[in-house]
């Protein structure tokens, strides 16, 4: 999910010069388009017929490139969650055209006027999606979810597999679900709570244009059928990352707590929309209380995750255990490998490690060159998400000029200070002498130029 959808393109020219500024992909080369049309035809000889299974997809609307697809059933008090994986890397060869393209792009790119992908389409939405449009390679995660949420990878193998249905978040039915979908969200949800878990997933960010030709900015929360379905992929991934552990192996992605000075900017933040934080409480209990369909703290959301120190990669370290804060937990990407690179080589660890196999020496090489690779291909999606989001903001607020705004400084550095609006939920900066962070302040508008995605502030008497 991106920060900012724009469905009607009302952006397009600012939207246009960003692709430009970054060099966003327009295409893929023509000798990377001609090896994916050849991949896109290799027949699956090392898969198991799991075509009697009846898995189905939950996505977006509009997405075809469908990395997950999820049958259920239960064993006693167990649950037991087939989660198939598209296999990309059946599709993909070591050092081949369309492996090197990905290598250097690292991950999708979304925009949100449309997306550059990590592999062609002829892969990416066609022969290695998950799509209900016939028999599909995957790499099924049998993962078993105990009554306390406790996740463990029983077995891992590639196989033929056929989804029933392409379900939508926006118009599925409870009906359309496996039995048990909705209890997996609720235990793996138990086992975040006892391990004091802090996630947060804001909403998205939309722009729409006004009747008078003005925009405005909405917060659009997850709505259920996502939160559920996001279970499945945290119980995966946690699963897999106890299994590489256990073996000496892998690709984990790890994130440390946020820095105290971060957390002392959230509350001022937090007090800029009137939200209670009482004294004592800690980042992840309040984050527990808060109510994405709430504009105010959709916004907080937003600056949790800005406010956070990032999450990485890390390879296998003995000696340095991997963890993961927001999750609590050694934590692993394993479900998204049409999206992101790195998940193509953690599948082929756990496949390995499932048939009592060594782990390849050219995906061991991987887990150590990938952290800088992905560093740099998620440090580059940041940037244009940033940019769109400014981008966002000064076209909402260009027909705002000379209005003043309640803010309060957050945080303070050379070129003034940041302050955070009451309302609308923009952080910008001001340049305001001996104020200090915690300030309420008037703030008027002097500039704001969608071209340039640059707003300028000044104190109000």
């Amino acid at each position: 999910m991106k920060t900012l959808r724009d469905p009607d393109h009302l952006l397009a020219q600012g939207l246009a010069a960003i692709r430009e500024q970054f060099a966003v992909a327009a295409g893929f080369p023509p000798q990377v388009l001609a090896a994916a049309q050849v991949a896109a035809g290799r027949v699956p000889t090392q898969h198991v017929d799991r075509t009697g299974v009846p898995f189905v997809t939950l996505d977006p609307t509009r997405s075809t490139d469908l990395d997950q697809a999820f049958a259920i059933e239960r064993a006693g008090g167990d649950l037991v969650l087939h989660y198939a994986i598209a296999d990309v890397a059946w599709f993909v060869a070591d050092g081949d055209p369309v492996d090197a393209e990905a290598w250097k792009r690292g991950t999708t790119l979304y925009l949100p006027d449309g997306k550059a992908g990590l592999y062609p389409p002829v892969l990416a939405e066609q022969a290695a999606s998950l799509l209900p449009d016939g028999p599909r390679p995957a790499v099924i995660f049998t993962v078993r979810i105990a009554p306390d949420g406790a996740a463990t990878l029983d077995g891992v193998e590639r196989a033929i597999i056929r989804s029933r249905a392409k379900l939508a978040y926006s118009t599925v039915q409870e009906s359309d679900l496996p039995e048990g979908f909705d209890e997996i969200a609720r235990r793996v949800a138990a086992a975040e709570e006892r391990r004091g878990a802090a996630r947060v997933d804001p909403p998205e960010q939309q722009v729409e244009r006004m009747a008078d030709g003005t925009f405005t900015l909405r917060f659009r929360p997850p709505n259920r059928a996502e939160q559920r379905n996001a279970a499945l992929s945290l119980a995966t991934n946690l699963a897999v990352a106890d299994a590489l552990q256990a073996a000496g192996t892998g690709l984990f992605r790890v994130m440390a707590q946020p820095e105290p000075r971060a957390e002392t900017r959230l509350r001022r933040t937090a007090e800029a929309f009137g939200l209670a934080w009482a004294d004592g409480v800690p980042l992840a209990a309040f984050e527990k209380t808060l109510d994405p369909a709430d504009p105010r703290y959709a916004a907080f959301m937003f600056a949790v995750r800005r406010a956070g120190q990032g999450a990485s990669y890390q390879p296998f370290t003995p000696g340095t255990p991997p963890w993961h804060a927001a999750v609590a937990a050694p934590y692993a990407h394993a479900t998204a490998p049409l999206r992101r690179l790195a998940d193509r080589y953690v599948i082929r660890a756990a496949l390995a490690l499932a048939a009592g196999q060594r782990v390849e020496q050219v995906v061991e090489q991987a887990f150590q060159r990938l952290p800088a690779v992905m560093q740099r291909a998620e440090a580059r999606g940041g940037q244009i998400d940033r940019a769109v989001i400014d981008l966002a903001e000064a076209s909402f607020l260009a027909s705002r000029i000379g209005s003043t705004f309640d803010a309060v400084v957050t945080d303070l550095a050379e070129n003034g200070a940041r302050i955070q609006l009451c309302d609308p939920a923009v952080v910008a900066r001001v340049k305001a002498d001996g104020v200090l962070p915690g300030t309420r302040l008037a703030v008027r508008l002097v500039a704001a130029d969608p071209a340039r995605r640059t707003m300028t502030f000044e104190r109000a008497a």
